[in-house]
């Protein structure tokens, strides 16, 4: 099948972080496309795209072989090669790439200190160059500057077709294969950058309410403050994380905060009422003090 794909591999240089960042206008991308296991790289298959490229890039790099060795070793044995676009950038941030000739127009990659962007099927050929102009130049975490990097792309022309899925994927720089920073994906959506850009920021959310969580058990309840303040700031649609946060600042002893958030929570979803009247003290210390400031 031929699926029309834009996408990066990168590698960030101050954390060693990995990820993969695709968007497509093809079901489900994310499954298709995009691979990375912690400390050891980032592949993207794409075109007539043959998904054994990833896990089997991985394992020769794993077991030792450079990205440009492993690759080319690879398509020497593929005979659907000049179809083929694959990239790969390994934990030292080594970057291998290639776009066969019979990929469809227009197709090619770029790539840069610890990335490369690779297109085909595109509206424009300037896809692929736009999307690394634009890593290069971004700041903040690396699965950010992936999604600047995708949205330079459909800022290009992007997909031929239109768009309809993506992914994000981001590994840490060591620890287990299974291990992950953030993955994320939109299978189906008409605007799936869009939907990207939001479950990144709840993602992100989330993280900023499990540091509050450790704050408080450390006894930092001013810190831990701050965490769950910033993190309604980027999910203020969450009834789940204002009820939990303000569980978390009751227990640190702010309970009118707490309980002001929990009522919130409570007016969006009356199933969280129930809930607070279940919760002991070994789950959530801070459940039973905000009950008695609201009275039940």
């Amino acid at each position: 099948m031929r699926r029309g794909t834009y996408s990066i591999v990168a590698r960030d240089p101050g954390t060693g972080q990995i990820g993969v960042a695709v968007q497509s206008h093809w079901f489900s991308v994310g499954s298709i496309v995009s691979w990375a296991r912690a400390g050891i790289g980032a592949v993207a298959t794409q075109s007539i795209a043959e998904p054994a490229y990833g896990p089997r890039l991985l394992d020769r790099m794993e077991a030792g072989e450079q990205p440009q060795a492993a690759l080319d070793g690879l398509v020497a044995d593929d005979d659907s090669a000049r179809f083929r676009q694959v990239a790969v950038v390994d934990a030292g941030g080594t970057v291998a790439v290639h776009t066969g000739d019979g990929c469809i127009e227009c197709a090619g990659h770029q790539t840069g200190d610890g990335f490369s962007a690779q297109a085909n099927m595109m509206a424009s050929a300037e896809v692929w160059p736009a999307m690394a102009g634009a890593f290069a130049s971004a700041d903040g975490p690396l699965a950010r500057r992936l999604l600047v990097a995708l949205n330079a792309g459909e800022a290009a022309g992007g997909d031929i077709r239109g768009r309809q899925s993506a992914a994000l994927l981001v590994v840490p720089t060591e620890g287990e294969a299974w291990q992950r920073e953030v993955e994320l994906r939109v299978e189906d959506d008409p605007e799936p950058l869009s939907e990207l850009r939001r479950l990144l920021d709840l993602h992100d959310a989330y993280a900023l309410a499990s540091e509050g969580d450790e704050r408080v058990g450390e006894g930092r309840y001013a810190e831990a403050a701050d965490c769950y303040r910033r993190a309604a700031e980027l999910a203020p649609q969450s009834d789940e994380l204002l009820f939990w946060s303000g569980l978390s600042l009751a227990q640190g002893g702010d309970v009118e905060g707490g309980a002001e958030a929990v009522r919130r929570a409570i007016d969006s979803h009356d199933g969280w009422r129930d809930l607070l009247l279940r919760l002991g003290d070994e789950i959530a210390p801070g459940a039973e003090p905000v009950r008695r400031a609201l009275g039940m």
